[in-house]
């Protein structure tokens, strides 16, 4: 056995002090993220959030994870909007126009026919004022990661075909908790009814309602194409999905580990948009050869006409106005 003199043994000492510190500092540092999630276990945004926890994990070595949270297992959306910004969730997927009633700019991208088309809209979110957007969630308890796809909302019902704003009147439509989205129903001429998710199916086989308005996969994957037969591709909206961080979580972030969570946010979007393509394609032939009556051949401008009212108050926002008119300026 070798002999130290004192000299050595005190480097050797400083030495594992220095090692024991960096040990327990990393342990420490090492944390799993819970994300939510309200759609089911094989959705896009759901298999999205795990893939970018299988990003994370390899590019931290392991330190940190994320455990994703389905099928409300959290909570109804706009709790978990709430617990998110308390720092209760880490990360949350949620539609633009729940989170709009913390995030100004998110009721912008909620407003009906504001977007001409997917492409349009994937445009305007991949450049300059989708990161400006983003960038805009910090003051109200957030960090803005990536937007996922949520294709075109549209309107269907269980009591007869909607060709017209005529045949809306009196029906009663299910729509988000979302004020926006309450006086968008109202302007049509229908009833809106505003209720979380999960309560939809039940809703609509209790006829406590008579529809609802979603896109193609959530009609489907939710069994509400069962209770509704006529479907009006209406697509009123194509407001995006959210993926936020919770700022206390993105403050417990080294720099490092912050760019790793945005990068990979930013690809499991990509990686989010295959998937969804696939889905809508299917879901939409599985409605069909289920019966459902879809109304194709409709005249969209007076639905269009029908906003005016809604763009008015918007407009009485310069920042809000301001934001609309450089979104449809984007070719």
């Amino acid at each position: 056995m070798p002999v130290l003199n004192r000299a050595e043994l005190s480097r050797t000492g400083v030495i594992f002090v220095a090692l024991l510190v960096a040990i327990c500092a990393t342990s420490a540092a090492a944390r799993e993220f819970r994300a939510a999630d309200t759609q089911a276990e094989d959705y896009p945004t759901v298999q999205a959030l795990r893939y970018m926890g299988a990003l994370i994990a390899e590019r931290t070595g392991g330190r940190h994870e994320v455990k994703v949270f389905h099928s409300r297992q959290l909570g109804e959306e706009k709790e978990t909007i709430e617990q998110t910004r308390a720092g209760a969730i880490d990360l949350n997927r949620t539609n633009v126009a729940l989170i709009g009633n913390f995030v100004p700019a998110m009721n912008v991208l909620a407003m009906p026919f504001l977007f001409r088309s997917i492409e349009h809209m994937q445009k305007v979110l991949d450049g300059p004022i989708g990161n400006e957007i983003l960038n805009s969630f910090e003051p109200y308890g957030f960090v803005g990661l990536a937007f996922y796809d949520s294709g075109a909302r549209s309107i269907y019902n269980s009591v007869r075909p909607v060709k017209s704003l005529a045949d809306l009147k009196g029906l009663r439509i299910r729509v988000q908790q979302s004020e926006l989205m309450s006086e968008m129903i109202r302007a049509l001429g229908a009833e809106p009814v505003e209720l979380p998710y999960g309560q939809v199916l039940t809703g609509l086989a209790t006829h406590l309602i008579d529809g609802a308005e979603n896109n193609w996969p959530s009609f489907v994957t939710t069994d509400h194409y069962k209770y509704a037969g006529y479907y009006t591709l209406t697509e009123h909206t194509m407001s995006p999905e959210v993926l936020v961080i919770s700022l206390k979580a993105w403050r417990s972030l080294s720099a490092g580990d912050q760019t790793i969570f945005r990068e990979a946010a930013q690809r499991s979007s990509r990686f989010m948009r295959e998937k969804w393509r696939d889905l809508e394609e299917q879901s939409q032939h599985k409605a069909e050869a289920a019966g459902i009556s879809v109304i194709k051949d409709i005249d969209r401008k007076p639905f269009e006409d029908a906003m005016a009212p809604i763009y008015a108050k918007a407009a009485q926002d310069p920042a809000a106005a301001a934001l609309i008119e450089r979104i449809r300026k984007v070719e």
